[in-house]
């Protein structure tokens, strides 16, 4: 017989692994420790920000303003209590004008104002016993946050008959990035403790339950080490640390309970140490290598939008998955070269197994041969198989439902009703909202440049201020060739009004160059450019989904289920998605203030997340059954078997995911708490109820024609396709070869994973 080809060949590297395990482990060891250094210090590198298209109108228009009338764009304010005595009070007056004269001599600070300088009236409260001193920040978020570290303690506190608190814009920004880093540590505190413990409970070995939290640890220090790189290079979100942690932990998890699993399997079946790594390789590592692939296309598309709070997800999503993949097809087989059998070691099943048997002796458990390992995920199958249209339709429609809370989302920024309701700089945003006629950080501008008449200012002044929505319009202010109006907008801040105000100004005639900026503006935008790039990242996904789902199946059509079946496991979480953060239920439960609205930027980043998560599971399951019906040609028997070799194993993947995102749902943000909590539910329902319901159903539907192909695509892919195992003829040289065969013609069915 000729050798088949069954894709790329891991025999080289195979050889490689298992030559120095010793070195290889300590080689890892060295850059893990390494990594340590390198990314020490990251988090405070990173931004909060990101949100906003860098190329937009309004980004332009603030840059402008920034530069040529600073005290237009305050980011910071000092709400002056003056207790019991008015504002007006000559005590009072004189200290905050000392204040005032303080802030304006600090490095770093611009466009000093106060409602004792100015006498605006949105300065001081309606009660007269508060007021503002405003003030901009210069230069990026990083330098703000520094000059922010550096002026609150000399600014926070008592001063004379005065009570200062800061807020503003950079304040909120900032303190979000350290509740942000504080809830991380306290993930990672919750997360690996029950994640060891649930290892400890799938794998049964104590032993065996430590290498995925190791290949955790190791791929998200790793992480930490790239994007303190980057950092050198753009802006990086504070945001994507989380992602760092659960991919991290989770695609480790998968990894190796895939990895282990198949280990342990030829171990069982009497291969030698060497052998089983080798086998373990070509197979269950194939379909690891795969699976790592599909999750990093899905999180590579965030590159294609402009906005670098998605973009630094893209950078940690592909670090972490690589990082993932690597430790596993690298460092976990060389300590499984060390374990041997040892990776069975402190069993924790054993004392389990020997009541069972004591309790058959003396009658009090059930005679006979044990249960067959994976029987009630086959059972499963055949059940689900049999009524497959009732299964396949009821489950479709469930999901559905539970997606069309989605239809009603509206999509607003993030601001300061993300952080905890005690934070220091919330509280004075809420004292801003409720006790002063206006806000200085919310209204619009529009910046003019360009020669012109006072009559032209004054006729583009008041066609504004005739438009739908506009309260009043201030200015011009002028210097030179350029000037700035300030518009003030009816009802929310990011309201449809304020958003509608903004296209009703850019749309209307000037005799000089306009461009406006504002909360709203950088919605609208924002919001545009997604709009934009969404179809284009979309399409990344589907099309490389496909390509790779084919060269695993060499099937036509069962990429297209994945694609559409990805899709509906995505439901629950956008429906839960509104119904719970927009419309605010269970937001008592969950301690989260609900803003009627979604983040512009978050389902974008779900969606990508979550679908890659669910072709990561997906492969799991595909590999299987593609193995068995190449190996017996019988399409519902593979169906069956493949779910009965790998249902256990994706749901318990899934349930340590989902603690994982749990954890990082318990921050304190409100976009963090939803991006944990929603991921979770789109990892849980993919697994118990897509996975375990809805394929099998829609396969069995299917029938036969699920593995057409034409002959030029079949023939493509016996070149170039993967699979994790082999069923057709091997060369006679290497049938004795067990580390070259990768696979035994028998069903291999063990206990556990």
């Amino acid at each position: 017989m000729s050798e088949v080809n069954t894709g790329p060949s891991l025999g080289g590297w195979t050889r490689f692994v298992t030559a120095r395990p010793r070195l290889s482990l300590l080689v890892a060891l060295v850059i893990t420790a390494l990594a340590v250094f390198a990314g020490s210090g990251v988090a405070d590198r990173m931004g909060s920000g990101g949100w906003a298209d860098p190329d937009a109108e309004s980004t332009y228009a603030t840059q402008a303003l920034e530069r040529e009338f600073p005290a237009s764009q305050p980011n910071l304010l000092l709400l002056v209590d003056s207790g019991s005595r008015s504002v007006d009070d000559p005590a009072v007056a004189a200290e905050a004008k000392r204040l005032t004269d303080r802030l304006a001599a600090e490095r770093g600070i611009s466009g000093v104002g106060s409602y004792w300088a100015t006498g605006s009236a949105a300065l001081r409260a309606e009660d007269g016993r508060e007021a503002l001193i405003a003030a901009r920040i210069e230069g990026d978020e990083k330098t703000a946050a520094a000059a922010l570290d550096r002026i609150t303690p000399e600014f926070r506190g008592s001063h004379g008959p005065l009570e200062v608190s800061i807020g503003g814009p950079v304040a909120v920004q900032h303190e979000m990035q350290d509740i942000i880093q504080e809830d991380l540590l306290r993930a990672e505190l919750i997360a690996l403790p029950v994640t060891l413990v649930l290892l400890v409970m799938v794998f049964g070995s104590a032993v065996a339950a430590l290498l995925p939290l190791g290949l955790g640890i190791v791929a998200i220090l790793g992480t930490n080490a790239v994007l303190r790189g980057i950092t050198e290079l753009t802006d990086v979100s504070v945001f994507a640390q989380n992602l760092t942690t659960a991919l991290g932990l989770g695609l480790a998890v998968d990894y190796a309970l895939f990895i282990v699993r198949r280990f342990r399997e030829e171990l069982a079946e009497g291969a030698e140490v060497r052998d089983a790594v080798g086998i373990t390789l070509r197979t269950a590592g194939r379909t690891v290598l795969f699976s790592a692939l599909t999750v990093a296309v899905s999180l590579a598309a965030m590159m294609v939008f402009p906005q670098y709070f998605l973009r630094s997800f893209g950078y940690a999503g592909i670090a972490v998955v690589l990082l993932a993949a690597a430790a596993a097809l690298i460092l976990l087989p060389a300590a499984l070269m060390l374990l041997g059998h040892r990776v069975n070691a402190l069993d924790l099943r054993v004392l389990l197994r020997r009541r069972r048997k004591s309790g058959a002796r003396d009658g009090s458990g059930a005679a006979g041969a044990p249960a067959e390992p994976g029987a009630g995920w086959g059972r499963t199958a055949a059940l689900v198989m049999r009524r497959a249209p009732v299964f396949a339709l009821a489950t479709a429609a469930g999901l559905i439902v539970l997606g069309l809370p989605f239809l009603g989302a509206t999509f607003g920024t993030a601001d300061y009703r993300q952080l905890p309701a005690s934070a220091d700089s919330r509280v004075v945003q809420e004292e801003i909202r409720d006790g002063f006629p206006g806000s200085p950080s919310g209204s619009l501008e529009v910046f003019v440049e360009g020669a012109a008449t006072p009559a032209e200012y004054s006729d583009y002044r008041s066609r504004i201020a005739a438009l739908p929505g506009a309260l009043g319009v201030d200015g011009p202010v002028t210097s030179g060739e350029h000037g700035y109006f300030t518009v003030r907008a009816e009802g929310e801040a990011v309201g449809q009004q304020a958003q509608q105000l903004v296209r009703d100004i850019r749309a209307e005639p000037a005799a000089f160059d306009t461009s406006v900026t504002g909360t709203a503006a950088v919605l609208v935008d924002s919001k545009d450019a997604i709009a934009d790039r969404l179809p284009w990242a979309v399409a990344i996904i589907v099309v490389v989904t496909l390509l790779l789902v084919f060269l695993l199946t060499g099937s036509v059509l069962i990429p297209v289920q994945a694609v559409v079946l990805n899709a509906l496991s995505l439901t629950a979480m956008f429906g839960a998605v509104v119904w719970v953060f927009q419309d605010g239920n269970l937001s008592g439960l969950l301690g989260f203030t609900a803003t009627g609205d979604i983040e512009t930027n978050l389902p974008v980043l779900m969606f990508c997340v979550a679908f890659g998560l669910s072709m990561d599971y997906g492969v799991f399951l595909l590999s299987r059954i593609k193995e068995e019906y190449d190996r017996g040609g019988d399409h519902e028997q593979a169906v069956t078997f493949g779910l009965r070799r790998t249902g256990g194993l994706i749901t318990a993947a899934a349930v340590i995911l989902a603690v994982v995102m749990v954890g990082i749902g318990t921050s304190r943000v409100t976009n963090t708490k939803m991006l944990g909590l929603g991921i979770a539910l789109a990892v849980l329902m993919d697994a118990m109820v897509v996975r375990s319901l809805l394929v099998p159903a829609v396969m069995k539907l299917t029938g036969r024609a699920t593995w057409w192909a034409p002959g030029p695509l079949r023939r493509f892919h016996d070149r170039f396709g993967l699979s994790e195992g082999e069923s057709k003829p091997i060369a006679e040289g290497d049938a004795g070869d067990p580390a070259r065969t990768g696979l035994r013609a028998r069903d291999r069915d063990t206990a556990g994973v």
